[in-house]
């Protein structure tokens, strides 16, 4: 990324080129990580130097720094090295910082070792920087021993409750509550449907029952023969669906017993009996066409005889699966 190096080396190396120019400078600097009026012990400080218009393929030798820069000041991190600023004009050259981050644990005045580092220019020119002193201030925060008391830990200091905080528990309890009663409401409902599904009258025991109520002539008047030939038919696609699993309540007299067609359980005498039973019934009910008595007459019996014919040729294939079963 940049074209100068720098390299860490031991510092006997830079007194090893004494013979090379050294030249004094300025930019070395102390700050603050964190920015105070004063230098506190324990404060995280940067001791470095910045050295500027450094031009493009000099090389940098920096002095190796240990655990401790002097007594009672640690070394916290190494070397760091950054470019601030570059000049592409007009020749490149490069502003640079280099620090090192270090702490005091002890009050008092420090003089802090100058910085050197050994510079090698692009023209193969050999010199030994040292920049100037660094004096650091060190204070600790002052005590009036005169008015000075110890007290004990303080409790927390202690706030009321608003309703904005507790709002987002109380929406949780309502949540979690809604949840529960929403699973047990489920669980209710499944099981008084297995209780109904076992409680349940067999299809032709409710099919007979909702034919009974029309017996008697007292529909067969014209303007009751609609109701008449609705409620026998619709009494019929409900068995029809329960016991042939044909969804007849949705479905015209032609798709029912296109549907039914060829069921083994009906023989084609019934087929036809109850198919023209449905459709009389679609004279009734679209057309309205008017029944005789006579044909009134014949309307439940035929209804009847389908679900009750249909409903016992069941009961013998259960009986005969039975005996299967049983040898």
């Amino acid at each position: 990324m940049k074209r100068y190096i720098f390299v860490i080396v031991a510092a006997c190396l830079l007194a090893s080129t004494a013979s090379a120019q050294v030249n004094e400078v300025k930019g070395a600097f102390v700050e603050q990580l964190q920015k105070r009026d004063s230098i506190l012990i324990a404060d995280q400080l940067r001791y470095g130097f910045q050295l500027n218009d450094v031009e493009e393929g000099t090389k940098l030798f920096l002095p190796e720094i240990g655990d401790t820069l002097m007594r009672e000041v640690d070394v916290i991190k190494g070397w760091q090295i950054d470019t601030v600023k570059t000049h592409k004009k007009p020749v490149r050259k490069h502003d640079i910082r280099g620090s090192i981050v270090i702490a005091p644990w002890e009050e008092g005045e420090y003089h802090l070792p100058r910085l050197a580092l050994r510079r090698v220019t692009a023209a193969g020119v050999v010199d030994t920087l040292v920049f100037d002193e660094q004096v650091m201030d060190v204070r600790t925060m002052p005590v009036d021993t005169a008015t000075f008391v110890i007290k004990d830990v303080k409790a927390p200091v202690s706030y009321p409750v608003t309703f904005k905080e507790v709002l987002p528990y109380i929406l949780g309890v309502l949540v979690v509550a809604a949840l529960i009663a929403g699973i047990v409401a489920l669980i209710i409902a499944r099981r008084k449907k297995k209780e109904q599904e076992m409680h349940k009258e067999p299809a032709y025991i409710v099919a007979l029952r909702k034919l009974d109520k029309f017996r008697g002539d007292k529909f067969w008047a014209p303007e009751k023969q609609k109701t008449f030939y609705s409620g026998i038919t619709d009494a019929l696609r409900e068995y029809i669906e329960a016991r042939f699993d044909v969804d007849a309540m949705e479905m015209t007299t032609a798709e029912i017993f296109g549907a039914l067609k060829g069921a083994k359980d009906i023989t084609p005498d019934l087929y036809n009996e109850t198919k023209d039973l449905f459709e009389l019934a679609d004279f009734v009910k679209f057309a309205k066409h008017t029944v005789p008595d006579e044909e009134n007459a014949k309307a439940l019996p035929s209804a009847v005889r389908f679900v009750t014919s249909t409903y016992q040729a069941e009961v013998e294939e259960e009986s005969a699966d039975k005996e299967k079963e049983a040898r």
